[in-house]
Order: structure tokens, then sequence, then C-alpha cells
């Protein structure tokens, strides 16, 4: 009844001027007991949302009269909130743009979303459930302020670098809210007005914005079949940014060589790389290629890695390895801005990884991806009017097209028929990029579905290099 009788008074229709009824009138009127009248008007005086006058009744609180009816309220123009926001006038780069409704689509050739199906669900709630006792609660429920779970930490140390080549003690691993937060604190941490910032072209489009927006400009380095093109200097370069494992977006790997080649030009010219190995994991011919942090001797390589892009994209979930110093500052910004990780997380995460059921299920999904690829390599050659060789590894592949295409158009029309694909243009910095490649992401549609959607897709290509 008190809510009743505050919502009435808010949307006007509770007549402000006028007597309410006594509190043997409402309570009649409701079959309620007047005790519980009573009490109702009580709250309601003490809140101030009515008052009691001697010999006269309960009204309206005089205060609350100019509120209660629309028609009463003045009138006042809409908080211009546009002119208060400062927004990002610097950053003016394409977004990478992703339908909500993806897996509604029959051919959802997404790079970045995965096959639900192939996520181990029963193992990972079996260990969200053994994270919420004891001993493991400590670490899932309380606030670790700007801690991370030891036991993740661990994990990442003992059984996940070693296998990138990579040695860390626990106090050079922070675990981020996915790589893309590591990004992020590398940026306010190393870089400002002024600073440069060599990136892959084509690249990484967020890792861009994230970078545009710390103030920093942007110096393209282009990749070529062999990953890529060391320049002759890096001095005057602030950070430099590689995918070398598998290079977003074209999936080229960067040989010893250049990986070599980069350090040595780093030592000389005083500046940091941020190695993002996001997807090292998923290899089909030959052996992975060390990671240069594991090359590194001198502290100068900060390592990223992830989880999302084998367990769910959703759990946002990643690591960061670098120079202590550089983690304790890290974990510095992270604490005020999302103080840390969900720890309930971060302790099933590590418990799954305990458990042997991390590495046997991310075998089990790279055994499934491994035969996407083929399919997906066997059907471009089979259904596109062009030959191509796709890098053994990734969970996509690069599509180079005659000149006359237009990946704009052809995206377009691909979704029109049930097949979504990446437009290629957005990752190339300059204003005049290619506009003849385009992405085909493999591991989200199933794999009885590859073949015909990219048959489809062929179809259309022909048809707009028919001029159709």
């Amino acid at each position: 009844m008190r809510k009743a009788i505050e919502h009435g008074i808010a949307v006007g229709t509770i007549d402000a001027s006028s007597r309410l009824p006594s509190s043997r009138e409402l309570a009649r009127e409701l079959g309620l007991s007047r005790n519980t009248v009573n009490a109702a008007y009580q709250e309601l005086v003490a809140e101030g949302f009515v008052e009691s006058r001697v010999r006269q009744g309960i009204f309206v609180n005089r205060d609350m009269r100019p509120y209660c009816a629309a028609e009463q309220r003045p009138a006042h123009e809409p908080f211009d909130w546009r002119s208060r926001l400062r927004g990002h006038p610097e950053d003016t780069l394409p977004h990478i743009e992703k339908r909500a409704d993806w897996a509604e689509y029959p051919y959802p050739f997404l790079a970045g979303q995965v096959d639900l199906r192939a996520f181990p669900a029963r193992d990972w709630s079996r260990a969200l459930n053994e994270a919420l006792y004891q001993p493991h609660a400590r670490y899932s429920l309380q606030d670790s302020i700007a801690f991370d779970d030891p036991l993740l930490v661990e994990m990442v140390c003992s059984r996940l670098l070693p296998a990138r080549g990579v040695e860390a003690t626990p106090e050079e691993v922070l675990v981020t809210v996915g790589s893309q937060q590591g990004l992020d604190l590398l940026s306010r941490a190393l870089l400002g007005p002024g600073s440069v910032v060599a990136v892959e072209d084509p690249g990484y489009l967020d890792a861009r914005h994230i970078f545009v927006r710390a103030g920093a400009r942007l110096m393209p380095l282009p990749v070529t079949a062999a990953g890529l093109t060391p320049p002759p200097t890096l001095a005057g370069v602030d950070l430099l940014h590689v995918t070398p494992s598998h290079h977003h977006p074209t999936n080229v790997t960067l040989g010893i060589g250049r990986r070599r080649e980069l350090l040595n030009l780093v030592r000389e010219s005083g500046t940091v790389i941020v190695e993002d190995d996001y997807d090292s994991e998923f290899r089909y011919q030959g052996s992975p290629t060390p990671a240069l942090k594991g090359l590194d001797t001198t502290d100068q390589v900060v390592y990223l890695g992830t989880f999302s892009k084998f367990l769910a994209p959703g759990l946002r979930l990643g690591y960061l390895v670098g120079a202590k110093e550089l983690i304790r500052e890290l974990r510095d910004l992270r604490r005020y801005s999302v103080r840390h990780p969900s720890g309930h997380t971060q302790r099933a995460l590590a418990l799954l990884i305990q458990s042997g059921e991390y590495h046997r299920a991310v075998r089990r999904y790279r055994g499934q991806l491994m035969r996407k690829w083929e399919a997906a390599c066997t059907a471009v050659n089979t259904h596109l009017p062009w030959h191509t060789t796709p890098s053994p590894g990734g969970v996509s592949l690069w599509m180079t097209g005659p000149e006359q295409l237009d990946c704009r158009r052809l995206v377009e029309r691909a979704q029109r028929h049930g097949v979504l694909i990446e437009r290629g243009d957005i990752y190339h910095l300059g204003e005049d990029p290619p506009l003849n490649n385009f992405r085909i992401g493999f591991a989200a549609p199933p794999l009885h579905a590859i073949d015909p959607g990219i048959r489809i897709l062929g179809r259309l290509v022909e048809r707009q290099l028919a001029g159709q």
C-alpha cells in the first residue's frame, strides 16, 4: 500500500491538493486492518511523502507538489550530455563490426568467436563449484584488492609458459581481464602525447585504438609472407606491438631470424616490445616457434597471453608477463580501474589447469580446429577462383583476391545469403587501403557448414568479378 501511494504521488495520479483518505476509510476500502494503514501512513510521513495536519487529515507534502503531476512539473531543457563528453576526436580509425546475432546465421565465418559446443562445460562447472568451498573460497570470494589468485599465477608459471620457452616468477605475472586490458594498462603506463608506437600493417585494429587514445602516433611496418619486416632502426620508437606466432590478421609466422633481428634493434633503441601471443596453441603443421619473450635477455619484451581464444571470449581472462617493476606499476593501475579480475573465475581456471582437464580440452579443441582448417583450406581452393596457400595456424584464413574485388560489397552480399565474413581493408593503415582482402574465420561454424558456406561465397565472388 505504501509503495502504491508513493507511485501515485510520483506519477501524479493522486490529487496533491486534496486530503488523502483517513486510515479508517482506506482500511475499509482495501480490506486491511486499520493498524496496517496507520503504519503505512506513519512511514510516508517519516519519509516526507505526506504530512499530517492537526484536525485536517493527511495531505501530500507541500514540497512534493511541484513534482506530482507531469503538467505541474517545471519545464527544463534536457541535460546536454553531448557537450560534456570528451570523446576521442584523435581516434579516427575504423572499428571491427561484429553482429550480436552472429550465431543465428548458418555460415558465421567470424574470427574471434568459438564453437560453443567445444567448450568443456562439465569440467568448467565442476571447477566453478569446487572454487566456492574451502580452502578455495578464501581466494574466490574475498576482496583481493590488487593481487591475483596465487594458484592461477603458479599454473601460468609452471604449466603454460614453459611450453612457449618462457621462464617467469610469480612477481612477473599479472592476471588481466583479457589481453585487451593488458594493452590498455601498458598504454597508460608507457605512452602519452607524443609517444611513437610501431605497429604491423595490416595489423590488430583494437590495439591501434588503444594506442591512439593514449596520445601515441602510429608508425606502420609492412608485413609480408615472412611476417613483420624489421626497419633499419627503431630509434625514437617507444613501443612495438607484434603478433609473431600468428600475425593478426594474415596468420603468417615471424621467422626466427627476424625475431632475433627485432631483439637486436630494440636493444639499440630502448624500445619496449609487446608480444601479443593470442592463439599460439593453434598450429596444425610443424612445431611452434619460440616466443620472443623466451629469447629476450634484457627484459624488454612484455608477453600477453589469453585464455579467451580457447575457453570462451566471454570469460575475459588473460595474463601479462614482464619485468617486476613494470608488473608493480600495472597492478597499481589495475587496482583503481577494475581492482582485480573475478576471484571465483581465477580460482576455477586454476583448478581446471591443475586437474589436467585444461590441457586435455586444448588438445581436443586443437584436433577439431585442425579438421576445420583442413576443410576450410580445401573449400577455398575448390570454390574461390584463385589458389591460396593458407598459413598452418590460427583460427582464420586471410584471403587476397584480384585487385578489382571489393571486399566491402562482398561482405554485404554474403550477409544477405547467410554468410558472415570480415572485410580486410580496415586492418590496413593509410587513406587508400587495398580492398581485395577479406577474412574467413573457421572456429565458430560447425564442420559440416564450412564447405557449403564457402561454396556460396565463391559464387558471390565470381558474380562480383563478372560485374554482376
